[in-house]
């Protein structure tokens, strides 16, 4: 049994949440919904919260409870012992989801299964008390293993009801036919423990057994479910693929209830993870009296591409698309979907904004497309979003565009271009080769193709590759005239970096031109959408507030844990807001939050309103606190620290969460929507795997804020010769008025090379 500590935490959370939770069941019921009943979807919860504790663990089923809609279901794949027990264990090869093989080492088998050899470790070999030592582990290897030493012990189905408090118990019977190759009956057990506990669903994905037992099952009291394997599968009693039987619901509705199908038989994915039009799956089951769940939920797995790495949005088109909803969904991290159900579903496209928070684009809606791209930023505007940002750089003839790096290698194929000689490595700038602004003209540059940025490559998290080269560069000026057309905006966030080395060394004014195009633009007269100007560098600001009434934003560049008093009042000699990142609110260690920082309330205490970025989608970018979900870790910093804007490449999904309509219910906000505890997860790792203590991050300090005022503009003298303003190449050194550049054509070349490879 699981420790004892954690039981009563966790007995304690869940008498705590039960009342606050039901106030939002009763909300979500008095919605028409689109199932067969006319009632919300189910949350039905594989293994528990098998998205972060062990599948089947009495802690994972815990944490579901905890988190999830009132009425969650519990789902238990049931394999059998040798002495007919009935245990909880994702998969019939007890392999990766226990350490069986620690105890029993050098003892695995091999057996038919479906007609498919398995070789590993079986349950029909071993006695319940064999089995006692054994502890069930993470199956799945790109998720934390570090509670698995805590020797969660294998359930039975008692075990799991008598442990949990379950609101409905969903028993999965999987190989019938393999059991009873072996001497044990499923028939018998199900039978057995109906008698001892209440079962709301039994499942299988073979016919004969669900007819077997149809007759001895109240459907009032326990639904039988029949359940869809792949396509081309054979079901192995009659001998039909399931794709077959797919075409004979009428048939499947004489022995079950409802059917379960992987969520691909609802909305097919193509090849390329893009979405193809949703079948009639579920309006033909419907029309013949079957309830439909689908499958294969879970948050940390890439999906398609057209839901942007937002598992709520994929919940969300299976539940309220306006054509259908399936009646309950089968996930491994059911916070989502009770977060779908319960606050997201049902908002319409002019739901009300109910929370106040900035969300502030991240190079437009760079997610989804190439940044800084006229693409980006439309589709940031088209997804709710109230600041648009241009970080400003500069051409080598001193147009001002937008561009999210003064270096073309991150976000263009400058490399695959006549342009890669230009490569060099200028240390005030960044470590490594690059090809600046500074040194093309606009019109080299715009004739550049953009390129979508992957920053969680590594991880094979590609974004929208059908997009990745698409859309065109903005001037500042044709940004400017973009944002005062569009209504929704209150403002735009202009970004001034290297401001300094660039007049000292390249003879260009970034901030004259910003402010040249801002005033040109009419954003200088009332009545215009607020100016944010930011920047790193406080002299850059204070040459703004100097010359102009802009709203002044400093950008920390580092990860801090406090801010010294002589620093904020520093920041706030020139500056109204400050950018931090997500680190300096709420520090991590091995990926776990280990508690919060005072550098916000520090800043917030001086009256500095507080940018957090950067928010992103993707699953990787967050503490496993947050569950592998966008909105749970947007919801945390916004309530718990109340932060006053979002820094976000995915600005459609921080503009949703504001509609959604659990805020602003005081102490009758659902469970699923609270804030996360810092430091909550953290705990639970077994002892022997805690991660050594890791060292608070430096504060801010008054040093580190100050800076040098901007050099004035240098004079360089214009390069003659045949090669002189063709763009082709950076001109060559004036005296001192060039910076002294190190350039090694082989490690340039291989930079370039490497870039280019990253671009494809």
């Amino acid at each position: 049994m699981w420790k004892s500590r954690a039981l009563c935490c966790a007995l304690a959370l869940l008498l705590l949440h039960s009342v606050l939770v039901l106030v939002s069941a009763q909300r979500s019921n008095t919605t028409a919904w689109n199932t067969l009943n006319g009632s919300p979807p189910l949350v039905i919860a594989h293994g528990g919260f098998a998205g972060i504790f062990p599948d089947s663990s009495a802690i994972s089923y815990n944490l579901a409870t905890l988190t999830s809609l009132p009425n969650v279901i519990a789902w238990c794949d049931v394999q059998l012992t040798k002495d007919a027990a009935g245990i909880c264990l994702p998969n019939i090869n007890l392999s990766n989801s226990t350490n069986i093989g620690f105890f029993y080492p050098n003892k695995t088998t091999s057996y038919l299964v479906n007609g498919v050899p398995i070789r590993g470790y079986f349950s029909v070999d071993y006695t319940l008390k064999g089995l006692n030592v054994v502890s069930v582990v993470q199956g799945v290897y790109s998720r934390t293993n570090l509670f698995d030493g805590n020797s969660y012990q294998i359930l039975t189905v008692d075990d799991l009801v008598q442990t949990v408090s379950l609101p409905g118990l969903w028993l999965n019977i999987q190989h019938d036919a393999f059991y009873t190759q072996h001497n044990l009956s499923m028939r018998n057990f199900v039978l057995s423990v109906s008698r001892r506990v209440v079962v709301n669903y039994i499942s299988s994905p073979e016919v004969g057994f669900l007819r077997g037992i149809a007759a001895r099952f109240n459907p009032k009291i326990t639904k039988l479910v029949f359940r869809f394997m792949g396509q081309d599968d054979i079901e192995p009693s009659t001998n039909q693929t399931y794709g077959s039987l797919l075409k004979n619901l009428t048939f499947i509705k004489t022995f079950s209830s409802g059917i379960l199908v992987p969520k691909g038989y609802i909305w097919p994915v193509d090849a390329s993870l893009y979405l193809q039009p949703h079948t009639s799956l579920v309006s033909d089951a419907h029309k013949v009296g079957l309830e439909v769940f689908a499958s294969e939920f879970t948050n940390d797995v890439p999906f398609s591409y057209n839901y942007s790495y937002d598992p709520l949005a994929e919940y969300l088109q299976f539940i309220d698309n306006g054509d259908f909803s399936v009646d309950g969904v089968l996930s491994e991290f059911p916070i989502t979907p009770s977060e779908a159900v319960g606050c997201f579903a049902h908002l319409g496209t002019n739901a009300t904004k109910t929370d106040k928070t900035l969300v502030i684009s991240k190079y437009g809606a760079s997610g989804d497309y190439p940044p800084c791209t006229d693409l980006a930023y439309k589709h940031a505007v088209l997804d709710g979003v109230d600041v648009l940002d241009c970080p400003v750089q500069i051409s080598k003839d001193g147009t001002p565009f937008c561009l999210n790096s003064i270096d073309l290698l991150e976000s263009t194929t400058v490399a695959q271009s006549s342009f890669s000689k230009d490569a060099m490595t200028i240390p005030e700038i960044k470590s490594g080769s690059g090809i600046f602004t500074f040194n093309l003209t606009w019109d080299d540059i715009k004739g550049l193709t953009p390129s979508i940025l992957n920053p969680y490559a590594k991880f094979t998290l590609l974004r929208n590759p059908k997009n990745k080269n698409a859309g065109t560069f903005l001037t500042l000026s044709d940004f400017l005239s973009l944002t005062t057309n569009q209504t929704s905006l209150s403002g735009v966030l202009i970004i001034v970096e290297n401001a300094a080395y660039l007049a000292g060394k390249e003879g260009l004014s970034v901030t004259d031109a910003v402010i040249d195009a801002l005033s040109k633009a009419g954003y200088d007269k009332p009545g215009a959408q607020k100016v944010f100007i930011q920047s790193t560098d406080s002299a850059v600001l204070l040459k703004f507030k100097e010359k102009t009434k802009y709203e002044l934003v400093y950008k920390v560049n580092e990860t801090v844990s406090d801010v010294d008093n002589k620093a904020v009042q520093d920041i706030k000699s020139f500056a109204g807001s400050v950018v931090v990142n997500k680190e300096s609110v709420y520090p991590r260690n091995n990926g776990f939050l280990i508690g919060s920082t005072t550098t916000l309330s520090k800043l917030k205490a001086a009256n500095l309103s507080v940018f957090v970025e950067t928010f992103s989608n993707e699953f990787v970018s967050q503490a496993w606190d947050f569950f592998s979900d966008a909105t749970v870790e947007i919801n945390t910093y916004i309530q718990a620290v109340e932060i006053d804007g979002v820094i976000t490449d995915f600005p459609k999904t921080a503009d949703r969460y504001r509609r959604n309509k659990c805020l602003n219910l005081g102490n009758k906000t659902p469970a699923y929507m609270e804030s996360v505890k810092p430091g909550g997860l953290f705990p639970f790792i077994a002892k022997n795997e805690i991660p050594p203590a890791v060292a608070p991050f430096p504060p801010l300090t008054e040093s580190e804020v100050a800076e040098s005022p901007l050099p004035p503009v240098a004079k360089i003298v214009p390069a003659t010769g045949p090669a002189a303003g063709n763009g082709s190449a950076a001109s060559p050194p004036q005296g001192n008025a060039q910076p002294k550049v190190t350039v090694c054509f082989f490690l340039s070349s291989l930079a370039v090379f490497v870039a280019s490879l990253l671009l494809l």
